[in-house]
């Protein structure tokens, strides 16, 4: 089981930017992800999460999206109207579904991706 990030890079404030998480070796229809963020000093902290719905966290609703491709195998971040506190490490976590379909503690997830960096300039 392995997930790979990538879309990171520098955005202007305002901007935006489309994270993408691709599965290798499971299927992610099975799996419940969750995009997690963590700035320099601060604690990682649970962005969005797709399972049989989606969510995202109040920092970030209504700016950022999270969808799946079950064809591709992958699911996307797109991030709008970014913001310089958007600015941190993303990474993009996968674990198995259960009954608990919103799941933001970065412990609910086994498996991780080493992390992609978005960078937003005022």
């Amino acid at each position: 089981v392995k997930v790979v990030e990538s879309g990171g890079g520098l955005a202007q404030a305002g901007g935006s930017l489309r994270l993408s998480c691709t599965a290798s070796g499971f299927t992610l229809t099975y799996y419940t992800i969750g995009w997690f963020r963590q700035a320099p000093g601060k604690e990682r902290e649970g962005v969005s999460c797709i399972s049989n719905s989606a969510y995202s966290s109040d920092s970030v609703k209504g700016r950022f999206t999270i969808s799946r491709d079950n064809a591709k195998n992958t699911v996307y971040l797109q991030m709008n109207s970014l913001k310089p506190e958007d600015t941190a490490v993303y990474y993009c976590a996968a674990d198995p579904l259960s009954s608990v379909l919103v799941r933001t503690a970065a412990r609910e997830y086994e498996y991780w991706g080493q992390g992609t960096q978005v960078s937003v300039s005022s």
